[in-house]
Order: C-alpha cells, then structure tokens, then sequence
C-alpha cells in the first residue's frame, strides 16, 4: 500500500492544515503540487494512497486561469476516473461537481458562509455524519448535486454542504483549519474585506467558534480520515 498522498493547493503559501497534520500522524508523506504556480499534476495516480484538493480564493468558473483550467481538466480525464480515493474541499469540491455537470455560482440572495456554521446529515449515510456538526465555512460560492452523486450534508443557506460520487468526496467546509490559519485568513488584505460581507462573522466570532467546536470538528475528521484512506 502507498504511504504518499497528492496535495493540490492554490496559492504559494497555502497549507493542508489539520488534514495535512492527520494524514502525516497515520504515516503518509505529502506530495505538494500547486497548478496555479506551474506545477504538474501526475496523469498515473497509482502511486498514492489519496488525492486531496483543498480551497482557494479563486472560483471553479476560471477557465482563464491557467491553473484552474488544468486542474479541471486533470479532475476530469485522471482523478475522477481512478480508483485512487479523492477529497475536494470547497473549491476543490466545487471543481468536482462542476466536472460532473454541476452548476456552481453564488447564493441567489448573495449570502456567504464565513465562520462556523451547522452542517446536518440527509440521511444518505450516516456513516459520513451521523449528527449536526457546525464546522467552519469560507465561501461565498458553492455547488449543485451532480447527477448521480449521493447528497450526504446541508443546511438552511446552502444545500450543497457535501456529496460523493463514486470514490469522490466533495465538502464545501473546511476541517483543516486551526486557530492559526483562521487568523491569517481574517487578517489578509483579501479576506479582511470578506468579513463584511451577508452571513460573514466577525474575527473574534470566529475564534470563539474554533474554541467551541474544533474538537467536534476534528473528531469528525479523524472518522472520516479512518474510512476515506485504504486500508489494505
């Protein structure tokens, strides 16, 4: 079995977070690739145990950026056709049901999600969430359930909370955040703007959710991790 899971960020300094702190106590190493600074994404995914593509601030609609069009098509013609296990974290989950002939865009009445917000269970699988969990959120865009894809979270504002299609798994929140990477995101030139946005928390809103529910937040990543990765 391989110890190597493929990381796809998108942006220079971009970190996996808790995932990428999970994955590494389990034993993995970590291949980085970032397709918006010109690397490569492997077309053989045989060689690693799991491919996870994590958020970013650019949209799954950017055909024009170069990185973004390659991954979308690297999701289309490798990732999703492999047998290898896949994650998608808000961008990277809405790259993964655009694919699928999902449509992606903003809320209709122009909410986002910033901060922790519930997430609730369908009743699909109980298996991926078998409560209400509030997990954090950083989005103002999000994603339709594709066709043949099973709808397994929601909530009031955005229905499209999480999916799987076939060995794909496609979440709209984040659970690698830490304290550290909520501070950087609420303090940057960009995100900073985003907190005044309909349906944003302030800063310190947000730091009191991660010291609410962090630890139900990881336990539900640590579940997840355990089913999500091969076991043989």
């Amino acid at each position: 079995m391989s110890d190597k899971i493929l990381i796809v960020v998108h942006q220079e300094h971009s970190t996996p977070g808790k995932v990428g702190e999970f994955l590494v106590r389990r034993g993995y190493t970590l291949d980085r690739r970032c397709p918006n600074l010109g690397d490569s994404l492997p077309s053989d995914l045989s060689c690693y145990a799991a491919v996870v593509v994590f958020g970013g601030p650019q949209s799954a609609n950017d055909d024009h950026l170069p990185g973004i069009k390659a991954e979308l098509h690297w999701l289309e013609r490798h990732a999703i056709p492999a047998a290898c296990p896949l994650l998608g974290i808000c961008l990277g989950a809405q790259e993964i049901a655009r694919v699928l002939g999902a449509k992606v865009g903003p809320h209709d009445d122009g909410l986002v999600e910033i901060g922790y917000w519930d997430v609730h269970p369908t009743g699909a699988n109980e298996d991926f969430l078998a409560q209400p969990t509030t997990f954090y959120q950083w989005h103002s865009e999000t994603f339709e359930i594709p066709e043949g894809a099973v709808h397994l979270a929601e909530n009031g504002n955005f229905v499209g909370q999480a999916f799987r299609y076939e060995q794909a798994y496609a979440v709209e929140f984040h659970p690698e955040m830490t304290r550290e990477m909520i501070d950087k995101w609420c303090t940057s030139e960009r995100g900073s703007k985003k907190l005044a946005l309909n349906g944003a928390q302030s800063h310190a809103s947000q730091i009191d959710g991660y010291d609410r529910n962090a630890q139900a937040s990881d336990r539900w990543l640590d579940e997840f991790l355990d089913g999500f990765l091969p076991t043989e």
